[in-house]
């Protein structure tokens, strides 16, 4: 168990790693920031809520974690403006290679306090754990996802370990984990028997091997996440979230510029895809910000 986690790590993080080498996402499969601007677009709606509900600071900050080309922290630099802008600092940090993002300072660790809003997007997926097959008797196995004879499951204690340290930089401001996922209530029923780990590459899912020539990941329990973290949150659907932040997609009849309206909704219709993107799981920490102030009450989310 232990010694696939070190596989999985030195696959992707080692000297020779997938990551560490320069390889990222939008190479290997299609992600929410590569579909368009919209995502960029709907996160700003959700940061300028963070900064009113702070009251406008001096700085206010947009962290990217695990940052991969820099392209949602690019879009989010490029699409700020007035007063948020002028005040905006975008960083992204990667263990991979810093990138020449305009407008967007590159990191390799965390930072110490963020003021502001900090975005895991498909970060967590990609942080190693232990692989089981059959009966587990680790603790977490025990309390998020009991494994049965002959069956697969992912230890995500690292994961939860990494969101929650990933909220306790956030001194002000809110933390939002956007991946794909499953709850307690699923895997306890036996809906991921299977296990989720899997690989891609160039565009296709491969058989996963742990040789730094693929991308290795697995779907992230985030109710076990949003446990570890703690404090105030909530666990809704990028579906449920875009259309609370304005993303709809209609076209209006008579639209003046049609064609460029229909680009754009079906751009937010992908996004917002059930069984696609819009399954997505949406994990939104506040600290010092009520959860409420940033998102309404929207329906809990079950992949």
């Amino acid at each position: 168990m232990v010694e696939s986690e070190a596989l999985w790590r030195e696959a992707l993080y080692g000297p020779s790693g997938f990551f560490t080498r320069g390889e990222v996402p939008a190479d290997h499969f299609r992600t929410a920031p590569l579909v368009g601007p919209e995502l960029a677009e709907a996160l700003l709606v959700l940061l300028d809520r963070v900064d009113f509900a702070l009251g406008g600071p001096s700085r206010l900050d947009f962290v990217d974690v695990g940052a991969g080309g820099g392209e949602l922290a690019e879009a989010v630099r490029s699409s700020a403006s007035g007063s948020l802008a002028a005040r905006l600092v975008v960083t992204a940090v990667d263990l991979g290679p810093a990138r020449s993002v305009p407008g967007v300072r590159w990191r390799s660790a965390l930072p110490t306090s963020v003021c502001g809003l900090l975005v895991g997007h498909e970060w967590l997926d990609a942080v190693p754990c232990p692989l089981v097959t059959g009966p587990s008797s680790h603790p977490w196995a025990a309390r998020w996802w009991p494994v049965g004879e002959g069956e697969r499951a992912e230890i995500g204690e690292p994961r939860d370990v990494a969101w929650a340290d990933a909220v306790s930089r956030v001194a002000r401001g809110a933390a939002l984990a956007v991946d794909y996922g499953h709850v307690r209530a699923d895997r306890v029923a036996g809906r991921y028997a299977a296990g989720t780990f899997a690989a891609y590459r160039g565009g296709r899912r491969v058989e996963p091997v742990f040789d730094g020539t693929c991308d290795l990941t697995a779907h992230v329990a985030l109710d076990a996440c949003a446990e570890a973290a703690g404090g105030d949150w909530v666990l809704v659907s990028q579906r449920a979230a875009l259309g609370a932040l304005g993303l709809v997609g209609a076209v209006s009849p008579g639209e003046p510029d049609w064609l460029a309206a229909a680009g754009r909704a079906s751009r937010i219709a992908e996004l917002r895809a059930e069984g696609g993107l819009g399954s997505f799981g949406w994990l939104l920490h506040g600290v010092g910000v009520p959860v409420s102030s940033l998102l309404p009450p929207l329906p809990p989310w079950r992949p």
